[in-house]
């Protein structure tokens, strides 16, 4: 994966990355289509609306074919969020998963946040373990019913 490159965000990635969660957690774990319909929201909040300072979003992409994407978003004045973390399968393993967690993160500390948070599901065992190796901690863990399945919500949280 030396060819990929992590570029910005653009408004012509939203349909592609709306398609790519809602195919691949179908997929995976029988979510529904209001998955589908979170992710196309979380995407037009940030065209609409991020502050281009303090919030980013990358895409990874090797010869033109995109890869993957993740997103820092502001929580609060000391907090940043990520969000819209994905892989597609093809991807998986390599490091790339790595690479996007850090380049979040560095973005995230070089802005002044004093921390990050993320929320996922305990199902997504190899982001859990990438979280965990990155220094992050796993704060909860709770049943909930989502996207039309039963799922244990997970809430992680870095500190710089």
């Amino acid at each position: 994966m030396t060819d990929v490159t992590l570029r910005q965000f653009d408004r012509s990635d939203r349909d592609w990355l709306v398609e790519q969660h809602g195919v691949l957690y179908a997929r995976a774990e029988g979510f529904d289509a209001s998955f589908g319909e979170l992710v196309a929201e979380i995407l037009d909040d940030f065209i609409a609306d991020h502050d281009t300072r303090a919030e980013r979003g990358w895409i990874a992409e090797e010869n033109g074919q995109r890869l993957g994407s993740i997103f820092c978003v502001r929580l609060s004045e000391t907090t940043a969020k990520l969000r819209l973390f994905l892989l597609v399968p093809e991807a998986r393993g390599k490091g790339l998963g790595k690479r996007l967690l850090t380049t979040c993160m560095e973005f995230a500390e070089t802005r002044g946040y004093a921390g990050m948070q993320l929320w996922t599901h305990e199902s997504h065992t190899a982001a859990g373990a990438l979280y965990r190796a990155a220094g992050w901690d796993l704060i909860s863990a709770k049943p909930v019913h989502s996207f039309g399945q039963d799922l244990v919500e997970q809430s992680w949280t870095y500190r710089f």
